[in-house]
């Protein structure tokens, strides 16, 4: 990678930004010297305070468009970090002044504005990258290893439940709540955490899903206006992937698996078991002609953490590649794109009865 350093700013200084990305460009900016954020933007005014004091070297703006007009010719990329609902307008700006850009998940509210986002950077030769961060995860590096090595043979099945005691919370500043009004958020669970499980089932199977059936509920219609629990099942050409999401549970828990036909993964937070399937003398398998090898061990992922700031400087790494590499629109947009489409079906398909729709991909 590049030795240039890239200057950036920070659009957004909510949770994920003061808390995930921010503190982790400032440790790359002392490690690896190769980035520097020079602006912050944020609509809220008691935001901006604290803004200033965690970057007193930063310029402070209250919109994108003061931003964009006074910084002109002083950037590389913007780092969107703004609710879903402004994630295409601010792209399309950035992108219309030369800046590559760094977008939280969601990449859009719509697959429409997907759509436009990445002809726009493949037009303009920018690059349009999301936060896929779960990808960066030491659990799912885990999982990606072994299933690159054979072990479990082929996957056929994968199941990804993420329970959550309650809706991501927003800083106290200014909307707490904004990921249960639709306004904002664009929807709820699925929008809000599905990407994430979306494209962990993309890596795992090795391929792309051609249909999902999907339900979901809302138990405090009176108070939001996006669902609360979601649970789709999605078709491979070669398996079926179960994804669960709740905001309701009890607990705050991941639990993965993976089904391969030689062996299985299976992750519950820090915990992880390896099964690989071996042949013995029994004369079938309910007597014995099966068994199986399991190797447990512990990762910390700090999947606790909702900030994921030890998993950004990988994901930035890969941004600064594509920019180095002049990929404008590469495999993480486009994964982008399927997960739109995914959230978009599966809002339809659970106004449908659950019928099952197409996927047609990008």
């Amino acid at each position: 990678m590049s030795k240039t350093q890239l200057r950036g700013a920070v659009i957004g200084y909510g949770f994920i930004s003061s808390k995930g990305h921010i503190p982790a460009y400032l440790e790359r900016a002392k490690s690896k010297g190769d980035v520097k954020i020079v602006a912050i933007v944020d609509t809220c005014e008691a935001r901006r305070e604290v803004a200033k004091k965690a970057l007193p070297e930063a310029r402070v703006y209250a919109t994108a468009d003061e931003l964009y007009a006074a910084e002109q010719g002083n950037l590389d990329f913007v780092d969107i970090s703004t609710p879903p609902c402004d994630h295409a307008k601010l792209a399309h700006q950035a992108l219309d002044l030369g800046l590559h850009v760094l977008c939280e998940k969601p990449l859009t509210a719509t697959l429409d504005e997907a759509k436009a986002l990445l002809e726009h950077a493949t037009r303009v030769k920018r690059v349009l990258f999301p936060c896929h961060n779960y990808k960066h995860a030491p659990v799912v590096k885990k999982i990606r290893e072994v299933i690159a090595s054979g072990k479990i043979g082929k996957v056929r099945s994968l199941t990804l439940s993420t329970y959550r005691n309650t809706h991501a919370k927003g800083v106290t500043e200014w909307n707490t709540h904004w990921r249960r009004q639709f306004q904002y958020s664009g929807g709820g669970i699925a929008m809000d955490h599905g990407s994430h499980s979306f494209y962990l089932t993309f890596d795992w199977l090795g391929a792309y899903p051609t249909a999902v059936t999907a339900k979901m509920t809302n138990l405090e219609p009176q108070k939001y206006d996006t669902e609360d629990n979601f649970s789709c099942v999605l078709t491979f050409p070669n398996g079926l992937a179960h994804a669960h999401l709740t905001w309701t549970a009890g607990v705050r828990k991941v639990t993965y698996t993976v089904q391969g036909d030689q062996g299985a993964i299976r992750v519950e937070d820090d915990d992880i078991e390896i099964a690989v399937m071996k042949k013995t003398d029994g004369p079938d398998v309910a007597q014995g002609a099966v068994a199986w090898d399991f190797e447990r061990s512990t990762i910390s992922w700090n999947w606790m953490d909702a900030s994921h700031v030890t998993w950004f400087d990988s994901l930035f790494t890969q941004f600064a590649t594509a920019i180095e590499q002049g990929e404008w629109v590469g495999k993480e947009a486009k994964e982008a794109y399927r997960c739109i489409e995914i959230i978009s079906q599966s809002y339809a398909s659970a106004k449908n009865e659950c019928r099952e729709l197409k996927l047609s991909g990008i």
